[in-house]
């Protein structure tokens, strides 16, 4: 059952395919470069999945994945708020459990917990959008209810080693 939440959320939460690079803890694409913070290979291997930049998935079917994406064209200019709940389509249920602004790579960012369903099965949600240089960026960490404080720090780790370069 974690293989089918983990495939059914990274669908439902991140849109957009891109071929990227990845390598030295740097993602690369035709109009966007960012680096965030490294994740143990012992813990976490990482998946290709259509829909986002890079998805990490804890070793040992826990159902925890952390997963990055970034979109720098045909997005307006929503708020945070509204980038948050763009990334919540599809879950129902949906508890909010808190949100708080702090600085990332030098933009305000916003951090929002939720706890939701997908399908019924609930799930534990923890998501960091900013906007930079026209690109939204977001992070999103998703795990079985009760599971997820467990693998908190390596989520923090990720993004808060995240430093963002426009591609010219």
């Amino acid at each position: 059952m974690p293989r089918l939440l983990l495939t059914l959320v990274l669908s439902g939460l991140l849109a957009g395919c891109h071929r990227a690079t990845f390598e030295d803890s740097v993602l690369q694409k035709s109009d966007v470069k960012y680096r965030v913070g490294p994740l143990s290979n012992s813990v976490w291997e990482r998946r290709g999945f259509d829909d986002n930049d890079l998805a990490f998935v804890e070793r040992g079917d826990t159902g925890r994945v952390i997963a990055t994406n970034s979109t720098c064209k045909d997005h307006d200019d929503p708020s945070l708020q509204v980038l948050t709940k763009h990334l919540l389509m599809g879950f129902t249920e949906r508890q909010d459990l808190g949100q708080r602004s702090f600085t990332l790579d030098g933009r305000e960012a916003l951090r929002s917990r939720y706890v939701a369903k997908l399908d019924g099965v609930p799930i534990s949600l923890e998501l960091v959008v900013l906007k930079k240089d026209n690109c939204v960026f977001d992070f999103s960490y998703v795990a079985p209810v009760g599971t997820a404080d467990a693998r908190m720090a390596d989520f923090e780790s990720l993004f808060q080693g995240f430093s963002a370069e426009r591609q010219r």
